[in-house]
């Protein structure tokens, strides 16, 4: 009797899914929680997820506005809704980090502070209901619907209506987002921000330099390394005037890419380094762990990673696939023999010392498959717990990077990690930030 009425709590389920394929998905958004109720924001206004627990104080500030933060060299400001909408909180452990919807509204952006971010859902419009004081602890005017979802009820805020001040509430207050306790916050404009919304001549000179970039270099410029651009050209700036600031021959052009590369590129990876990224690693109780290296060239990162992997996961198979575009590169990379100075002291107790110097045993030599490959065509692997593709994406034209990164969310787990080059980020809902320089590193969140 057990197994029929698992059996037909399995055909409930495969029906209940197969009724989903069916349906009009045409809106979707991120489910969270506050105050124990359950709420959705539109995914278009969902710039990432984040975890924080450190906000810098702003004085007189409205309660709500727990302060601002650094998000990766970005200053914006943090808002608990649990406080902006009055509702109860637990008390806070210092120790805790605050779970965060970093949202993008009109131009600005704003971390959001809730309880629990759950999950991405896919409704039908039409069957988002107009919003009641029934449903929720809020002010109605912040709720553009209200939506049944799998047996749950969710509350859909109007974020747009939250953070967007109206004409009349700008000539009856201070300016900013309003509460019913009459509080306000304006996040100041960003620095060097021009008042008529007219490009600059600096602006017009990035434009050229990333122009140049592209043609000298094959270095695309896009939202994954945009920030790191203007830091560039503020440090190539100074000192230099008018035509001194364009790029016109490849080592011009190597000169103002020579702070782009992340740490030990092309070599093994150093101890401090090495520790980094032994603390982004996610506990994993699996048996196998398989990890995808690209652009390994001869291996020195290839068998870094082996190596801490192998520290860090002892019980587990390890298996990396490494793929370069070098030919040469990859054929020499499963032979390489080194001295000893060459080895970082975590790597060495996996080596062997052989006539014509040192190599790594065996284990390690197993645990890894160097391939020629170019990214830009297909592959047949398997799942994936963790990429490693430092400094590749910003060689590879806008619709290339887009491909490869819709490639990688397909091919992480759930809760993976990709680890992308050091001045290279990330953005959008499915990629949650989970280090900070020298190491630039997300989970996937699909």
């Amino acid at each position: 009797m057990a197994a029929v009425m698992k059996n037909l709590e399995q055909v409930n389920a495969d029906l209940q899914e197969q009724k989903e394929r069916a349906e009009n998905v045409d809106f979707k958004m991120v489910t969270f929680s506050l105050a124990g109720k359950d709420y959705g924001v539109d995914i278009m206004n969902v710039k990432e997820i984040a975890k924080a627990d450190k906000f810098t104080y702003v004085p007189n500030a409205a309660s709500f506005v727990r302060g601002v933060y650094n998000l990766r060299g970005d200053i914006i400001p943090i808002i608990d809704l649990r406080q902006f909408f009055h509702l109860p909180m637990d008390a806070k452990k210092t120790d805790i980090m605050e779970n965060m919807l970093i949202l993008h509204i009109n131009d600005q952006v704003y971390g959001t502070i809730v309880d629990k971010i759950d999950k991405v859902i896919g409704i039908n419009k039409e069957n988002i209901q107009p919003p009641h004081p029934i449903f929720g602890d809020i002010n109605i005017k912040f709720i553009s619907g209200v939506v049944e979802k799998l047996g749950e009820l969710y509350i859909i805020l109007d974020v747009i209506r939250i953070f967007t001040v109206t004409e009349d509430e700008k000539k009856s207050s201070r300016g900013g987002v309003s509460t019913e306790a009459g509080e306000y916050f304006v996040p100041p404009p960003a620095a060097g921000e021009a008042a008529s919304g007219q490009k600059s001549a600096a602006d017009s000179t990035v434009g050229f330099i990333q122009e140049s970039l592209a043609a000298l270099k094959r270095f695309y410029v896009t939202d994954l390394n945009e920030k790191w651009l203007h830091r560039r050209f503020a440090e190539w700036g100074s000192g230099r005037t008018g035509e001194s600031l364009q790029l016109r021959t490849a080592p011009e052009a190597d000169n103002f890419l020579n702070t782009f590369p992340s740490p030990c590129s092309g070599e093994f990876w150093t101890e401090a380094y090495a520790n980094h990224i032994k603390k982004i690693l996610v506990d994993n109780a699996a048996a196998n762990i398989n990890v995808w290296n690209i652009g390994c060239g001869k291996g020195y990162e290839t068998y870094s990673l082996a190596c801490i992997l192998k520290s860090r996961y002892p019980n587990a198979h390890i298996k990396i696939w490494a793929n370069d575009n070098d030919i040469m590169a990859v054929s020499q990379a499963p032979n390489m023999l080194y001295e000893l100075e060459e080895l970082p002291e975590y790597c060495r107790s996996l080596t062997v010392h052989g006539p014509n110097g040192y190599s790594f045993n065996q284990a390690i030599k197993d645990s890894i498959v160097f391939e020629y490959h170019d990214v830009k065509n297909e592959n047949t692997l398997p799942e994936m717990d963790l990429i490693l593709a430092r400094d590749l994406l910003s060689y590879m034209p806008g619709p290339e990077q887009v491909r490869l990164l819709g490639d990688f969310s397909e091919k992480l787990k759930t809760r993976g990690l990709v680890i992308i080059g050091r001045n290279e980020e990330l953005t959008g809902v499915l990629w949650q930030a989970v280090a900070d320089d020298p190491v630039s590193a997300y989970i996937h969140n699909g």
